[in-house]
């Protein structure tokens, strides 16, 4: 996501590297270079003019100080007007009805399904809602029965009616259905068009009269580019909605559609879509958009993942074990599994500042802990428990039990030790370099 983007501003920044002073002549050479990133971007020109001339205006306005290079303070300034061009803070949803509602709308093939369940799997587990998603994309069967199964697959209740062609009066009996069994948010799907046309829009504009939504979202493909950001005009011109969901940010965007649609139709990016899985929905952050688009990583984002993944008590119990030196097979494994729960791996160490770039061209395996975890599940309790009884024998066992070699087995058993020592300096608040430490290391 971003990548081209990002490689053609650091170039375009650059320019600036070894400058003694900001000069009109540098910052125009600059920023000149710095539109041209943008509209290869497909950022909205308008957009791109503005963006730059706002960046000339303040770099020229301010004084740089001896600490602080003028390159430094250009990539200051256009991280702050990107994050500014994005929103510059992060919007809440507004649910305030009983039950409260959200309506999307969108093109067909925008993700307004999958998005539905997303949202729903993410209230539910994170704002404490009891959801009822409403399928009333009459057109299509196949939506009518993803939604189900996404329903099943969240464990959220799907309301849908056979045989019943009025999208409004399906939507008008879930309400019905919601208030009498206590659900409190009611999310509906609604039909999309391959383009738009008069019949969608006045079918969506009277479920929005009949239902009254506290929010209406605009799913929009963001690998369509400017497309989006004149779909997402039109829209808005009937419906008047709510906030922008971005889907397929983990795809080959060139991230024009980001940077122009809160510009364009003055509404808030609310939500971006990462991936296929239920749990690939982040809240959308100008700022650390901002950060990923300059190369600065996204850490708060990486901890708010682990976060989500991180159990309190098991912190608790596998500290006592570190304090004992017992970290072992079955701890290896259940930090696996949630690292795995976290997320696709290329974009996890994307959000660390300076790897983005450096690992934007290599083909990270996401199966790569398919073969760890078959070898640990090839060992016995007493195995993974003391990895010190594995002789040559009970390796190779583990070997043809995982489809796996005995070196593998070995570099496992390497990684293990590796871990169980760094984790031995940790607890016992060792610093690199120490006289202690060199001594460990010696062991």
């Amino acid at each position: 996501m971003f990548e081209n983007l990002s490689d053609r501003l650091e170039r375009s920044l650059k320019m600036l590297k070894g400058e003694g002073k900001i000069t009109e002549l540098n910052v125009a050479e600059t920023l000149k270079d710095v539109r041209r990133a943008l509209l290869d971007a497909d950022v909205n020109y308008k957009v791109a003019r503005q963006f730059t001339d706002t960046v000339k205006e303040k770099a020229l306005g301010q004084q740089v100080l001896t600490s602080i290079r003028p390159g430094q303070l250009m990539v200051k300034i256009v991280h702050d007007e990107l994050a500014q061009l994005m929103g510059g803070t992060a919007e809440e949803l507004r649910l305030k009805g009983s039950p409260a509602v959200i309506l999307m709308s969108g093109l067909q093939g925008s993700g307004k399904t999958t998005f539905s369940g997303k949202l729903a799997s993410l209230l539910k587990s994170k704002k404490g809602k009891h959801p009822l998603l409403v399928a009333c994309d009459v057109y299509r069967p196949a939506a009518i029965a993803q939604l189900h199964v996404l329903g099943e697959q969240i464990g959220v209740p799907v309301y849908s009616e056979a045989g019943n062609g009025n999208p409004v009066d399906i939507a008008l009996h879930a309400l019905a259905e919601a208030k009498k069994k206590g659900h409190d948010l009611v999310i509906i799907d609604t039909a999309g068009r391959l383009a738009i046309d008069e019949q969608m829009m006045r079918e969506i504009a009277a479920i929005k009269k009949a239902v009254q939504p506290d929010e209406i979202l605009f799913v929009v493909d963001s690998m369509t580019g400017q497309d989006a950001v004149n779909t997402a005009k039109e829209f808005n011109e009937r419906l008047d909605f709510d906030g922008v969901v971005l889907t397929k940010l983990d795809g080959d965007t060139r991230g024009g559609a980001a940077l122009s649609i809160r510009t364009v139709v003055n509404k808030p990016i609310k939500f971006i879509g990462t991936g296929e899985k239920m749990d690939a929905l982040d809240v959308f952050h100008p700022d650390r958009m901002a950060n990923r688009i300059l190369g600065m990583g996204d850490v708060v984002s990486l901890v708010e993942r682990a976060q989500e993944q991180y159990d309190e008590e098991e912190g608790r119990r596998l500290q006592k074990k570190l304090a004992k030196n017992q970290f072992d097979f079955n701890d290896f494994l259940s930090h696996i599994q949630m690292v795995k729960r976290m997320g696709n791996m290329k974009e996890l160490a994307s959000m660390l500042p300076g790897i983005g770039k450096a690992i934007k061209d290599m083909d990270i395996d996401e199966n790569a802990f398919v073969r760890i975890e078959a070898m640990i599940r090839s060992m016995t309790p007493a195995e993974r428990s003391n990895p010190e009884i594995l002789n040559g024998s009970r390796r190779q066992r583990i070997a043809t039990g995982s489809g796996t070699s005995a070196q593998d087995v070995n570099r496992l058993l390497k990684q293990i030790e590796e871990m169980r020592r760094m984790m031995r300096l940790v607890a016992g608040g060792l610093k690199p370099g120490s006289r202690k430490m060199q001594v460990i290391k010696r062991r």
